[in-house]
């Protein structure tokens, strides 16, 4: 029987996708856990893949489409089945909504046709894109780099929308209507203040890109809405740091294991102890996790990534590092797969890299704690009263007051300070 493959959620807020290409093709067999399509979200760009082995049979949205979370984009099934009586409003519609928005996949077809996304016309300005003028990401990278003035396009997708064709038939000189002038690319909350932007040959007008647009959005919500405290730290690292060369002498390559997986996993090991923090607000009510999943923060152009290692406090060093190096090298290749940026519990955000002292991070969302950590340095200190040096590091917890307070918070720093200061517990 076949089924049907849903645009997966990539993320607790993720609501759409874009549909950069599919792998296979139309009567290509596939196995379970082949990647089938790239979709393009947000955060990064992932491989999909397939939850069922068999043949594709249909597509039932084009590249380049947008596509809602839940909506069909393909059939699976046996090679020759009909489907035609199963129909995602394909073809030139850039995606269909569902009833429920499920990453599940649908078990039958449903006699119930989707209606389509509403979308407006190119020639109207809408505050969900940059600039107001309606394009794929991909057209809009493809007319970043050849600096096509997308105002200047005509697009032919669906409500107008700017298509990777439309750039690369455009042809300078010919101007679109002009669109009315808008104020801001991205509109801002009620509540802000607004600034007239100077203009003129001393500054450069630069469009928000997706990314850089959505973590202002949730980090302004989270820092809006979420009640943060903070508790800082200072642990003394050499023992951690001499332990690491050990193990690393002993690993080849690829396991060799880095600070910042050794503070993961100590993060986990102490989460085991305070499960309030590992735990998510829901409004009026909390969700505990019993998995330890530890997000970690990966920069990017104009943006940040979490990757997530699942089970950190159940895990080797060695083997968290080699998925850890495995996860963060998709991410800065523009290629992950979902299930290495889903299921974050807890976060982890280390700019120690960047010789930095101590910073506050925010929270993410519906997450009840972050930890933020600095720079391991060396620095005068005083034992027994004789003074020496010595390396330290800072780390501060941001925690959602609506979850904890502010002694579970000390509690916890105590918790990873004692573990990290006395590292072979991270092996046990």
């Amino acid at each position: 029987m076949a089924e049907i493959l849903n645009m997966p959620k990539l993320g607790f807020d993720m609501q759409e996708g874009t549909l950069v290409r599919w792998v296979k093709s139309v009567g290509d067999s596939i196995n379970k856990g082949e990647v089938i399509a790239e979709i393009e979200t947000d955060k990064a760009t992932v491989e999909v893949e397939a939850h069922v082995s068999g043949t594709i049979l249909k597509f039932l949205v084009e590249e380049d489409s947008i596509v809602e979370v839940g909506a069909p984009i393909a059939v699976i099934g046996e090679a020759g089945e009909d489907v035609s009586n199963i129909d995602g409003n394909g073809g030139e519609v850039a995606a269909t909504s569902t009833s429920e928005a499920s990453s599940e996949p649908a078990s039958a077809p449903t006699s119930t046709t989707p209606a389509p996304v509403a979308q407006s016309t190119n020639g109207a300005q809408d505050e969900g894109y940059p600039d107001g003028v309606k394009a794929s990401p991909l057209a809009r990278r493809i007319a970043r780099e050849k600096g096509i003035d997308l105002r200047q396009v005509q697009g032919s997708g669906p409500g107008g929308r700017i298509t990777k064709r439309d750039i690369e038939g455009f042809t300078p000189g010919i101007e679109a209507p002009a669109a009315p002038a808008v104020a801001s690319a991205v509109a801002a909350p009620s509540a802000a203040p607004t600034y007239a932007a100077p203009q003129g040959p001393d500054v450069e007008e630069i469009p928000l890109t997706r990314m850089r647009k959505i973590v202002g959005e949730r980090t302004q919500a989270s820092f809006q809405f979420v009640p943060h405290f903070f508790v800082t730290t200072e642990i003394d690292m050499a023992p951690a740091l001499e332990l690491r060369k050990q193990i690393n002498a002993t690993l080849p390559a690829e396991a060799k294991v880095t600070v910042n997986d050794m503070i993961v996993k100590a993060v986990a090991l102490a989460l085991r102890e305070f499960p309030n923090l590992n735990t998510h607000f829901h409004g009026d009510k909390l969700i505990r996790h019993h998995r330890i999943n530890v997000g970690i923060a990966v920069a990017v152009p104009n943006g940040l990534i979490n990757v997530v290692c699942k089970d950190a406090d159940r895990r080797t060093l060695s083997d968290m590092s080699v998925d850890n190096k495995r996860m963060i090298a998709a991410v800065h290749e523009g290629k992950v797969r979902p299930e290495d940026v889903e299921g974050a519990t807890f976060t982890v955000s280390n700019l120690g890299m960047y010789d930095v002292d101590h910073f506050l991070a925010i929270i993410n969302p519906p997450e009840a704690a972050i930890l933020a950590v600095g720079s391991a340095r060396e620095v005068p200190v005083v034992v027994n009263g004789e003074l020496g040096i010595g390396i330290r590091m800072k780390a501060t917890i941001s925690v959602d007051h609506r979850v904890s307070d502010g002694a579970e918070g000390a509690q916890f720093l105590q918790k990873l300070k004692e573990l990290l200061e006395n590292p072979m517990r991270l092996l046990i």
